[in-house]
């Protein structure tokens, strides 16, 4: 990674802006025809077609199929990849192709397991959407089969990719705020398709969409239109704020202080605005400790009344860490080396006696040199996206069979930190966890 500074300081203590860029020794060598990776997308919604469309602009990668449950999305996956995508509401037909190396898995979060095992044990490497677990049996399932097929698997919170949260990374183990000791993190909403009241489709009916297959191991209730494109509402198919939006603070935390997770959460909240028969909640706020010696709060807000907000606050006994868009700036106020005195209140005398006393131990200094400047800050280029990166590290892993950025173990670590929030409100109670064995205690 280069940095290079883009501004000019007026003075010794006006703030530093720095442009990141990724820094490549060598051009990328050509990749050979027989070489290229081919690969199909299970779930092709919002976020499938979406992580598609990004991961065909890695080169030597190509889309040769599709499946999902509803035929609308088969037609517009055709319509954007080509009359040629083979296209299914199988994925067991994907799965059973000799011609796929890889899958991008993006159902509803009570698929991933499965369809995530099914994969591997085909012989697929697989790209697995956040959270990687619905339920916290899934997690040992997936680890372990993973291990057994020896297959590579790479979660989807693309931040653990991202060059801002490399640089944040870098910062925080080089002292730059100094001991860390609270991360504050928000993702703030305020509109209904923020609120996962995604359309559904004019046609919606049990001919245009394989309800039952959707369903899997959902309880099983009539066709509902709205369950079926707005899954995210209810935990029988999703995970609520805390899989959705908690994940990714979760692993954005996780891989800059390189620590396996909390070992306490609490968490409370409620259905607030959106009270539309979904049954998991519009506002969050989780709070959990770190063996570390750090606390994490936790906030999603799905009515916050203002613009959609995400950001995380590092706070260390020297300074602040702040990641908000494309930047991560550092903001230092070191603590005073001297502790300072309240004498006002004593007599003169006492006064006179606890001031020498306090200027032999504390002499005054006059200090030198080059002040440090108090605020930094270092801004991605134009256009730069994570996810691309992530995709290229997770192709990238498949073509060599080196170690993902995001293995299972990551993810589940992530996705099981996440989800203690709901445990947490549906107990009423503080839950406790193992992270470094992924156990709940």
């Amino acid at each position: 990674m280069k940095i290079a500074g883009t501004a000019t300081a007026e003075t010794l203590l006006a703030p530093k802006i720095y442009a990141l860029a990724a820094g490549q020794a060598t051009p990328a060598a050509p990749i050979a025809a027989n070489d290229h990776i081919q690969f199909a997308l299970i779930g092709a919604g919002i976020q499938g077609q979406g992580d598609t469309k990004v991961a065909v602009q890695v080169p030597g990668v190509k889309l040769v199929a599709v499946a999902d449950c509803y035929d609308g999305r088969l037609e517009r996956s055709k319509e954007l990849w080509g009359n040629d995508i083979f296209t299914t509401r199988d994925y067991k037909e994907i799965l059973a192709r000799k011609d796929i190396d890889a899958v991008l898995i993006a159902t509803p979060d009570h698929w991933h397991k499965q369809a995530a095992i099914d994969a591997m044990n085909a012989g697929k490497d697989v790209y697995c959407e956040k959270p990687m677990i619905h339920l916290y049996s899934d997690g040992p399932e997936m680890i372990e089969t993973a291990h057994k097929t020896n297959r590579i698997i790479q979660v989807g919170s693309q931040r653990v990719s991202s060059m801002i949260y490399a640089k944040a990374k870098e910062l925080l183990a080089s002292g730059a705020i100094g001991q860390l000791n609270m991360v504050t993190a928000r993702w703030d909403r305020n509109s209904s398709l923020g609120a996962w009241n995604y359309t559904v489709p004019l046609d919606a009916s049990t001919e245009t969409c394989d309800w039952p297959r959707f369903q899997g191991s959902a309880p099983k209730i009539p066709f509902d239109a709205d369950h079926f494109f707005q899954w995210r509402k209810w935990k029988a198919y999703g995970s609520g704020v805390a899989g959705d939006l908690f994940v990714h603070l979760f692993s954005g935390t996780h891989f800059i202080t390189g620590t396996n997770g909390p070992t306490r959460a609490m968490a409370t909240g409620g259905l607030r605005f959106w009270k539309d028969g979904r049954d998991v909640p519009d506002v969050m706020l989780g709070l959990f400790d770190y063996q570390e010696g750090f606390n994490l709060s936790l906030r999603v807000n799905f009515v916050d009344g203002g613009e959609e907000s995400e950001g995380l606050i590092f706070t260390g006994s020297e300074g602040t860490m702040e990641i908000g868009g494309n930047a991560v700036s550092v903001n230092r106020v070191p603590l005073q080396k001297d502790p300072g005195y309240i004498v006002g209140t004593f007599p003169e005398a006492m006064q006179k006696r606890i001031i020498e006393s306090y200027r032999e131990k504390y002499p005054t200094s006059h200090p030198s040199g080059t002040p440090s400047p108090g605020y930094e800050k270092y801004v991605a280029p134009a256009g730069y996206s994570d996810s691309y990166d992530h995709f290229n590290n997770f192709f990238s892993s498949v073509r060599t069979r080196k170690p993902v950025v995001e293995d299972a173990v990551f993810g589940f670590r992530a996705a099981g930190a996440a989800l203690l929030s709901n445990l947490s409100m549906e107990r009423g109670e503080v839950v406790k966890w193992n992270p470094d064995a992924m156990k709940l205690v």
